[in-house]
């Protein structure tokens, strides 16, 4: 194998070590949103008082604004996994392409 391959062949290690670190973050916010729906759908169906985890002490809050606090924070996970699904497919994409390399090479 020549330079160049075994270049690209260490490139797509460090790629599947990324993707795996992406699918790790990526479980995490997946996790953390079903959470936060789940919460959601507590604090909908409650008509109790509504309260809120702040560091070691629950706090009560107004059942409206800890919604909205709830809806802001998944979006945020929405978002942050809809960004690692892109860095994802990118990762894909470019690791295919250098195998594509590698394996035309080794012919």
């Amino acid at each position: 194998m020549d330079k160049e391959s075994e270049k690209k062949v260490q490139e797509l290690q460090l790629i599947e070590q990324n993707l795996s670190n992406l699918l790790m973050q990526k479980q995490t916010f997946q996790a953390r949103l079903l959470e936060n729906e789940n919460a959601i759908n507590e604090l909908d169906a409650t008509k109790k008082q509504s309260y809120r985890i702040v560091g070691n002490i629950l706090v009560a809050m107004d059942k409206e604004k800890l919604k909205k606090d709830l809806n802001n924070e998944k979006e945020i996970f929405e978002l942050r996994i809809k960004n690692i699904e892109k860095q994802e497919n990118k990762l894909k994409d470019h690791a295919k392409e250098l195998q594509e390399e590698v394996l035309k090479n080794l012919k």
